[in-house]
């Protein structure tokens, strides 16, 4: 690399010399002839240099990158909030649909109640609706959904009530087997910090040997639980000393129970 600047330098120092011997004529004829062979090169540097001007102006500062990135976080943010919203509001759609196919299907007159109170010390005992005497409903009416029973009012008021749950151990139902002619009575078990209710059906046959899964309906007898509404399903069963007994859960999910219907008659 250092000889071909040696002898750049040498052909540079000849050229030099050159001119200066050179007439006024010639030397000008001579610098035309070198800036026209240079001239290429010249061209070509300022049309790199252009070029790079141009793309230093097509680039964004650090700063516009990051305030492109917050821009499409946001909006991605916001997007999925928006997307929520529409799923939420089919989920919800589509339960009130179910729910008003099943009040025109229904055999009873039923009043369409909300949840409006549930005391988290009596989480599997009771809550209150926003419908009372004012709308038809009387103490000791049937409240269910259109899966299964959820209990039935105790105290009613003008416009609300207290509905007693079927995971109340004070809450007793008829109930039958289904496909069997096994009976019993089914109330709310009481478990210390239990994450999920249960019911027990008790005075079942020894030699029941109800399996897991089997359903059980209520019977009809008394005033308060027509027959044929789905109390629960069985999930294990045991024989004891003068009877068997059966664990259920529950048809209805308590937990994230929000509307239901009471019974007022029959249509």
């Amino acid at each position: 690399m250092k000889k071909v600047n040696i002898i750049l330098a040498v052909i540079v120092g000849v050229l030099a010399i050159g001119l200066t011997m050179l007439g006024a004529g010639s030397m000008v004829g001579a610098q035309s002839g070198f800036l026209s062979w240079l001239s290429p090169f010249l061209k070509g540097g300022a049309a790199v240099q252009q070029g790079i001007g141009a793309m230093g102006q097509g680039l964004k500062t650090l700063d516009q990158l990051e305030a492109d990135h917050r821009r499409l976080v946001t909006e991605n943010m916001e997007l999925r909030a928006s997307n929520q919203i529409l799923r939420d509001l089919e989920i919800e759609n589509n339960r009130l649909r179910v729910a008003l196919d099943f009040r025109e299907r229904s055999l009873f007159r039923l009043v369409a109640t909300r949840v409006i109170t549930r005391d988290a010390s009596t989480w599997w005992n009771t809550i209150k609706i926003n419908r009372g005497f004012e709308d038809g409903v009387e103490a000791e009416s049937t409240v269910i959904t259109d899966i299964g029973i959820v209990g039935k009012t105790t105290t009613v008021s003008k416009n609300e009530a207290i509905v007693l749950l079927i995971t109340d151990e004070n809450c007793k139902i008829g109930a039958y087997v289904e496909g069997s002619r096994e009976k019993g009575i089914v109330s709310g078990v009481r478990v210390q910090n239990a994450m999920e209710p249960e019911l027990q059906m008790n005075f079942l046959s020894k030699n029941a040997n109800l399996q897991p899964g089997q359903k059980i309906y209520s019977q009809g007898v008394g005033a308060v639980f027509p027959s044929g509404l789905l109390v629960g399903t069985v999930k294990s069963f045991r024989q004891r000393e003068l009877d068997g007994q059966a664990i259920l859960t529950p048809a209805v999910d308590f937990s994230t129970l929000s509307d239901s219907f009471v019974i007022v008659g029959e249509k």
